[in-house]
């Protein structure tokens, strides 16, 4: 109960641990709520009830496992807000004519030429 505010709202201020500790926790209220074991969700998800207690304390896993047990309590659609569309400048979509930016160009400056200029032959 060290810090209260992270039992609520996830933020920067909180460490990866923390992060994955209160995500286990919200994970395990929700299938609680549902009136599900860990052994039939698991199942119901597709992983090992192994898999579904170490999510559950916080611990590591892969991140398709995360995806199957929020499909199977019907929270999937909570992961569009994880990671949202960027909003569109439209500068940016005047420029790209309704294409998609694919990649980044690096902005730094060239380097300075060591001598004087002179014609290639």
């Amino acid at each position: 109960m060290a810090n209260l505010v992270s039992e609520r709202s996830i933020s920067t201020a909180l460490t990866d641990a923390s992060v994955l500790a209160l995500l286990g926790r919200r994970l395990e209220r929700h299938r609680i709520a549902a009136g599900l074991t860990q052994a039939a969700l698991a199942e119901r998800a597709g992983v090992s009830k192994r898999t579904l207690e170490r999510i559950e304390a916080g611990q590591g896993s892969e991140l398709a496992s995360l995806l199957r047990l929020l499909r199977a309590l019907n929270l999937l659609a909570g992961v569009d807000a994880l990671i949202p569309e960027p909003p569109a400048s439209p500068l940016e979509a005047l420029k790209l004519k309704g294409r998609t930016r694919r990649r980044v160009r690096s902005r730094a400056a060239s380097p300075a030429p060591s001598g004087p200029w002179e014609w290639a032959e």
